[in-house]
């Protein structure tokens, strides 16, 4: 396809901190509502972990006409190999038409290339007409994933002690291995076996590394090391908690508070790992955990808990289901760089 002369006087560079006004400009003229908070934090994690950000903005001869964001995916969700996560993209309204958002697109595929990055990823709700027909046009295509949610408001709230956990009558989705739900007739044993759930800390590191090599079979210390020191700096963004039992930690679940990509209006926070000892599963632990979680998550104002399952995942898909998730408004695209 011939290159228009609008396309032509299109710069693409690195978006920067100075650009923060004209991306909110943007933003609010596309969502209906100033979002300040949201991208400033945005680009200050970019500022943060340049490895893991992808920012581009793309410019004209009034100044910034667009901009894209992405964020590597390391190890969320169970993930094998790392993946871009798109966040954010948008044209500013009079250069519409020109090519700016192809342009980003591009800059970003190139990006994640040269890091050997194959997969980009990102959701959008099925109302969103006008993105999902710019996802159609970038080559996207639905995912083999579902994105469930649970409002927070539709479940009993735990109370936020150290020890004062709930967990439900009943029992797990049958064969399911390694988040902890329960097996039928352990009503009695639950009682007694009561994990302490607190906030993930440093001194955890070696333990939930062991946990996630046991469940996934790989070493993935990089990435939960990189989290959790994310999750302790910052507290009100990133929220992670350990479950202990016997003296030693025995599970784990990761989350990150946001509000923010793709026609979001309500603080959403997203469970993107999870694990429990295989020699402590079904006695109710991986309960416990997103229970506590919930409770912190309703102290920070969040409204609604997400995650992404694998389709093939039917075990973990049965775990969420059992804890109240369903079925999201929101659809996963992917775009495999590179494919024919």
């Amino acid at each position: 396809m011939p290159v228009t002369a609008a396309e032509q006087k299109l710069t693409i560079r690195a978006l920067t901190r100075d650009d923060l006004p004209a991306v909110v400009a943007i933003d609010a003229a596309i969502e209906g509502r100033w979002r300040r908070n949201y991208i400033e934090r945005r680009l200050a994690s970019a500022l943060r972990e340049p490895a893991l950000h992808a920012q581009f903005a793309a410019c004209d001869a009034k100044g910034l006409a667009g901009y894209i964001l992405a964020r590597v995916l390391e190890g969320e969700f169970g993930r094998a190999e790392p993946a871009l996560r798109l966040e954010m993209v948008g044209v500013r309204p009079d250069a519409r038409g020109h090519g700016s958002g192809a342009r980003l697109f591009q800059a970003l595929s190139e990006w994640a290339l040269r890091r050997g990055i194959r997969d980009v990823r990102t959701s959008v709700g099925w109302q969103g007409a006008g993105m999902m027909g710019w996802l159609a046009a970038m080559g996207f295509k639905l995912a083999p994933s579902y994105i469930l949610d649970l409002g927070l408001d539709e479940i009993a709230p735990a109370p936020l002690g150290d020890n004062a956990l709930t967990i439900p009558a009943g029992h797990g989705p049958g064969g399911e291995i390694d988040f902890g739900a329960p097996q039928a007739n352990d009503n009695e044993r639950l009682a007694l076996e009561r994990p302490e759930v607190r906030p993930m800390k440093s001194e955890d590191l070696q333990e939930i590394v062991r946990i996630d090599h046991a469940i996934t079979g790989r070493d993935r210390g990089s990435y939960i090391g990189s989290r959790l020191a994310e999750a302790m700096e910052l507290s009100a963004i990133r929220v992670s908690l350990a479950a202990r039992f016997d003296g030693a930690v025995i599970g784990f679940v990761m989350a990150r508070a946001d509000l923010g990509d793709f026609g979001r209006t309500e603080p959403v926070a997203v469970v993107d790992t999870i694990g429990i000892d295989p020699e402590y599963a079904h006695r109710g632990f991986g309960q416990a955990l997103l229970r506590q979680l919930f409770a912190n998550l309703s102290a920070l104002q969040v409204e609604r808990v997400e995650t992404v399952v694998k389709a093939s995942d039917l075990a973990l898909l049965g775990f969420f289901q059992s804890m109240g998730f369903a079925p999201s408004q929101r659809l996963a695209f992917v775009h495999q760089l590179g494919a024919a």
